[in-house]
């Protein structure tokens, strides 16, 4: 996963000058996440590009998330300058950064702004203000606001919809085997995907459950984004060929 550089509280007098602006290499901070959250609202287009896997242990939280990479600290989907790929959905969770909604500390149980102060595209000179002259909230900072708490309404969501399906016994566990030529076997495991045997033996009751509360359709989601690893294996023959021409120029 993802942990920001250097997260602080969003300060009116602190920030009260600051500016973000976008940058080439917005998305650098994720080039390291082979799984990236994804909340419920994006299962169906997530679906479409990449495969939807739920992480976690046996006894832990599982959050569902996309599958970017098939190797420990790959993102398949960020080239070398940081550039998230064009022809890829951009989860939301990545669309939010430098923002983020955190826990400041252990003790507390509510959610504080913060802002991740390593992102090169802040500054007082150019991009969106957060604050007016008065410390009042710029209708760029009332924008990412909205967007924070959808998000965080959506994950938790997300949440309660995987703790449903481990609580129907509808998970199993998975594990990945990479090979590659000249290469030491790597293995993912923490993933689990929703078994279709045991979808198919659950009592009309719960299936009714799941429809009327739109996780049937979710499941469909994650079951169909299961026919997405041969992109992320295709992306991973690309890298590949393109690391072999690098050293060949260089050499």
């Amino acid at each position: 996963m993802v942990n920001y550089e250097r997260p602080v509280p969003l300060d009116r007098q602190r920030h009260l000058r600051m500016r973000v602006r976008a940058i080439p290499g917005h998305d650098r901070f994720a080039a390291q996440a082979n799984a990236l959250p994804l909340t419920c609202a994006e299962l169906a287009t997530a679906a479409c590009h990449y495969p939807i896997v739920f992480v976690g242990t046996p006894d832990g939280p599982l959050q569902a998330c996309a599958l970017v990479g098939l190797r420990e600290k790959e993102n398949l989907v960020i080239d070398r300058s940081g550039q998230w790929a064009a022809d890829a959905y951009v989860p939301a969770f990545v669309r939010r950064y430098p923002f983020v909604l955190a826990r400041v500390d252990d003790t507390s149980s509510s959610l504080t702004v913060c802002i991740d102060e390593a992102y090169h595209g802040l500054g007082e000179s150019e991009g969106e203000r957060l604050f007016d002259d008065q410390g009042n909230e710029s209708p760029y900072l009332s924008r990412v606001l909205g967007f924070l708490r959808a998000f965080q309404l959506d994950y938790q969501r997300t949440s309660e919809f995987a703790t449903r399906l481990r609580q129907l016994g509808l998970l199993v566990p998975k594990q990945l085997h990479v090979d590659r030529p000249d290469q030491p076997r790597q293995t993912l495991s923490g993933l689990w995907v929703v078994d279709r045997g045991s979808l198919a033996g659950i009592d009309d009751a719960r299936v009714v459950e799941l429809f009327r509360s739109g996780q049937l359709s979710w499941i469909e989601s994650h079951l169909l984004s299961l026919g997405q690893f041969s992109r992320l294996v295709a992306r991973l023959d690309a890298a590949a060929q393109t690391s072999v021409e690098l050293a060949a120029s260089v050499g």
